[in-house]
């Protein structure tokens, strides 16, 4: 699956035209005859017979330039473009007629723009399409490629400072390994494998992780569930490195030619993959997934009907029961009429990065990203940049959650029979990173009185737009969480599990600059007796006792335990610091949690279910010695009655 079927701007009817409806400059009979019979070789993509065919025309009659310019043609095809160019090079010279000569100055335009030769390209362009006069199309497709040239041109002259290395041997073992994807935590590298070029090879998904030195263990089976005898392609993987979508062609039940599949794991165990099903998969083929954070948005690839090109970008979202929706083409700006690859969502679910050859670039497939605008459309594409776009494809970037780092694979020597493809890590320039970065908070659930792991549902709720970011699912085996937290947004984190008090979590994003990995152990109380859970997400202003907006997704919460568990009867209390009189904070403390017990009442909860107490800064759970324990000290808490 890495040498993806590339968009070459061949001008094929310029050769067709030409050996149709002009005389060829040889009058070698068998010469003419071997050059007919290679092109049959050329279209069925059998360069190596075509080459030897042409080779013996040539030989029969050395200035028979034509057989030289589908020479250049077959090697372009196939991508050798040094060859490519040394033979319409040679066709060219062997003649003055500047008619004749024209039919090579548009593929040696296009051969020298793919040698990263933009000068020289340029120049052979701006000499074709002053020539030519009939062909349309040609002259189109001339000027199309000349925007490219002069884009980089440009673009090459102002590289940025990336500082790459390739990944160490333990990972790069095989002959091929491509489309990598890590954690959040970048802990786990995961990337397709192959360890030959042909089909006997197949494919499979491989998992390298860090060890205790921070480096990169060799590459093992994701699973066996997972890899079989026939390919695995490829795929993408949850922040929290617990749901795997991946393709697969061949061996499972299908719907199409390749489709999408979800694995999920519990504990280290992955689930038997299970195919996505009609609202996803379609009869044609599907595949180069890449899941958001939370795994319950995924874009892919496809070439079913509805298209604006060839193969575009589609998306599909979760439902509140888990279920995908309805995949939808992503549309333009994004997805072109030519061809829109391996897309990318970062994990601040901003920013999708994708390859595409109908964007001006650097040539073939180049990697661009988009951002997503405050009205819910994509804004438009914008070119990486070199160094990682060059002359050459490239397909797929893979930028970590914190926006520092890209990985990659590079392919070489790709025409020639002996490729190789080799993962490299970027450091991604200042200037270049992302506006807005994420990061993450980790860690396990527990049930505060026995300490055994929980299952709980965690919604990551923006504060602000009172909307849910994110929900993942803690790990039933072991507890544990992760969930990514994004720059630019005051958030709350719920803890939720059915037969225990919800625990919440407050994170304000919406100004810092920089930020590490958080890690929080959290325990649920069971609803019994006694329990208590602070509001974290109760706020005031200073020396105030009205609620606050962004209080509103807390006091819901709120608001429906006491819907779903009628029978509760709940103390509201209020809690200062002891900055100030007792008196005048214990009176603040009892107007605050009025304030709540208020909301719930209006809200239909009976106010017998709800006492009000105000403790002032009598029942502390810090020192009062620092600021951190003091706004510790400064809460709203709920505790069961009953």
């Amino acid at each position: 699956m890495l040498r993806l079927l590339c968009t070459i701007f061949i001008l094929l009817f310029v050769v067709e035209a030409f050996s149709q409806n002009a005389s060829l400059s040889t009058k070698n009979k068998k010469a003419i005859e071997l050059y007919m019979q290679a092109d049959n070789y050329r279209v069925r993509r059998q360069y190596r017979e075509a080459h030897q065919l042409l080779d013996e025309a040539i030989r029969k009659d050395e200035n028979f330039f034509e057989a030289w310019h589908r020479k250049g043609i077959t090697y372009l095809m196939a991508r050798d473009f040094i060859n490519a160019r040394k033979s319409f090079e040679k066709g060219h010279s062997l003649t003055s007629d500047p008619k004749k000569q024209k039919m090579f100055w548009y593929e040696l335009g296009e051969t020298l723009f793919n040698l990263g030769e933009y000068e020289q390209a340029d120049d052979f362009l701006t000499k074709y399409i002053a020539a030519e006069t009939v062909n349309k199309k040609g002259i189109e497709r001339a000027k199309a490629l000349q925007k490219n040239t002069k884009f980089a041109k440009e673009a090459s002259k102002v590289a940025a400072a990336y500082k790459q290395k390739d990944l160490p041997d333990t990972v790069n073992r095989f002959v091929l390994q491509y489309f990598p994807v890590l954690t959040a935590d970048e802990n786990e590298l995961i990337f397709t494998r192959r360890e030959g070029l042909t089909d006997q090879y197949d494919e499979d998904i491989v998992i390298s992780r860090k060890d205790k030195n921070n480096r990169w263990t060799p590459p093992v089976s994701i699973s066996p569930k997972i890899n079989s005898e026939l390919n695995e392609g490829t795929c993408t993987i949850s922040a929290d490195g617990r749901t795997l979508i991946f393709t697969s062609c061949a061996g499972r039940e299908s719907i199409g030619s390749c489709d999408l599949y979800v694995s999920r794991k519990t504990g280290n165990d992955w689930s038997e993959p299970e195919n996505l099903g009609y609202l996803v998969n379609s009869r044609e083929w599907e595949s180069q997934p890449s899941l958001s954070a939370d795994g319950r948005t995924l874009y892919f690839v496809s070439d079913r009907p509805g298209n604006i090109g060839r193969r575009d970008i589609w998306v599909t979202t979760q439902d509140e029961n888990g279920k995908w929706t309805q995949a939808r083409n992503i549309g333009a700006p994004i997805n072109t009429v030519y061809d829109e690859m391996s897309p990318f969502i970062h994990a601040n679910s901003k920013a999708l990065y994708f390859a595409s050859n109908g964007l001006v670039g650097f040539g073939g497939y180049d990697i661009y990203w988009c951002e997503l605008q405050p009205d819910g459309k994509w804004g438009t594409p914008k070119n990486i940049g070199a160094p990682i776009n060059t002359q050459e494809d490239q397909f797929s970037l893979y930028i970590t959650a914190n926006g520092k780092k890209g990985y990659y694979a590079h392919e070489v020597n790709l025409a020639m029979g002996n490729s190789r493809s080799r993962l490299i890590e970027t450091e991604i320039p200042e200037s270049q990173q992302l506006q807005f970065r994420s990061n993450y908070v980790k860690g396990t659930v527990k049930d505060r009185t026995n300490k055994k792991p929980l299952a709980a549902r965690i919604e990551l709720v923006n504060l602000v737009k009172d909307s849910v970011e994110a929900v993942v699912y803690s790990d039933s085996l072991n507890g544990s969480y992760l969930m990514v937290l994004t720059q630019g947004a005051e958030y709350a984190l719920y803890v939720n599990k059915k037969g225990y008090l919800f625990n919440s979590l407050n994170f304000n994003y919406s100004e810092v600059k920089d930020f590490e990995p958080i890690y929080v152990d959290v325990e649920l109380d069971p609803v019994r007796l006694g329990s208590t859970a602070v509001l974290q997400n109760i706020f005031f202003d200073f020396d105030k006792f009205e609620l606050k907006d962004k209080s509103l997704p807390e006091l819901q919460k709120l608001l429906k335990f006491m819907n779903d568990n009628p029978k509760v009867r709940i103390e509201i209390g209020g809690h200062t610091d002891n900055s100030g009189s007792a008196l005048y904070n214990k009176t603040l403390s009892e107007k605050r949690a009025q304030a709540v017990f208020q909301y719930l009442v209006d809200k239909g909860v009976a106010s017998s279910r709800i006492v009000v107490k105000g403790y002032g800064p009598d029942k502390p759970v810090a020192g009062n010695e620092t600021e951190e324990g003091r706004q510790k000290n400064r809460r709203i808490e709920f505790r069961l009655l009953n």
